[in-house]
């Protein structure tokens, strides 16, 4: 996968928001920030790009996006509770019609049994009360998941 796929997904985000005059805000845990980035490589984003939060740790989870101890505690920090929590949270703080969240093991280390490295969980959220989460499972070095985290959270985002 290479940088002219991610600038063609990132065009594809902005043309499909730019169509509905809608919004898009973001939590980011594993993927850093990349999101945010390839987006507003776009010349134009800010008529559709809102806004993008990088909480990596628990902490700015709970107090930047307010997801709760209780989920990190039971579910842990790459689960599905805590990005539709992370998604829900940008998308009220944001004001956008829509939110992504994205958090994940990119590795090397960081995996176990039940999460190994390339578990990434994401969340879709719309401001009509869409909420859509789902677990993959990516192959490759910390930059091949993370990549392939970029490509499939903006490619669901157009399938919500």
């Amino acid at each position: 996968m290479n940088d002219k796929r991610l600038r063609r997904i990132a065009e594809d985000v902005g043309h499909w928001l730019r169509e509905r005059d809608e919004r898009l805000a973001l939590a980011e845990s594993c993927t850093g920030g990349w999101i945010a980035k390839i987006l507003t490589d776009i010349p134009g984003s800010s008529a559709w790009f809102n806004c993008g939060w990088v909480c990596y740790g628990d902490r700015a989870k709970q107090v930047q996006l307010g997801v709760l101890e209780e989920t990190l505690a039971a579910h842990g920090a790459v689960s599905e509770e805590v990005v539709r929590e992370l998604a829900q949270g940008a998308l009220m703080r944001s004001g956008a019609r829509w939110a992504i969240a994205v958090s994940g093991i990119a590795g090397p280390d960081g995996g176990s049994v039940t999460k190994p490295v390339g578990t990434v969980c994401f969340a879709w959220a719309g401001s009509d009360g869409v909420l859509v989460s789902e677990t993959c499972q990516f192959e490759g070095d910390r930059e091949q998941v993370r990549r392939q985290a970029v490509v499939h959270a903006l490619e669901g985002l157009m399938r919500s």
